[in-house]
């Protein structure tokens, strides 16, 4: 059984991980409707990323937690970074994805947890 803590955190990483998938989806779309395929493509882009990095955080939290994870999953979560920003680079220099687009998908998991943040403040009932 979970304690009440362990619940409560689940449940928000899962209203934050569908505010995170409707922010992306509605983000992609008025992207490509206002600038095109490459803002699109952008934008989705950097959600895309935004949710990597969030999963990855969830999964440091699981091993600060105490939870059991695999050593190859410990090296991973230190150079997650260094991958996300390679990753980034090779994209950006070889494509023509728009730059800003990307920056802005990249803080869809921060407005999902901030939209989190201010469901907890006004429908919290304890």
């Amino acid at each position: 059984m979970m304690a009440p803590d362990e619940t409560w955190f689940r449940r928000a990483v899962s209203r934050i991980l569908k505010i995170m998938a409707a922010l992306a989806v509605t983000g992609t779309l008025t992207a490509f409707l206002w600038r095109g395929w490459k803002w699109a493509a952008g934008f989705a882009l950097g959600a895309l990323i935004s949710w990597l990095n969030f999963h990855w955080l969830q999964k440091l939290t699981d091993v600060l937690g105490g939870k059991r994870v695999r050593r190859g999953s410990a090296v991973f979560l230190a150079l997650r970074y260094l991958l996300l920003g390679g990753g980034a680079y090779v994209m950006l220099r070889y494509s023509s994805i728009n730059l800003p687009a990307l920056l802005t998908g990249l803080f869809v998991s921060v407005a999902a947890v901030v939209f989190d943040v201010l469901f907890e403040l006004i429908y919290a009932r304890e």
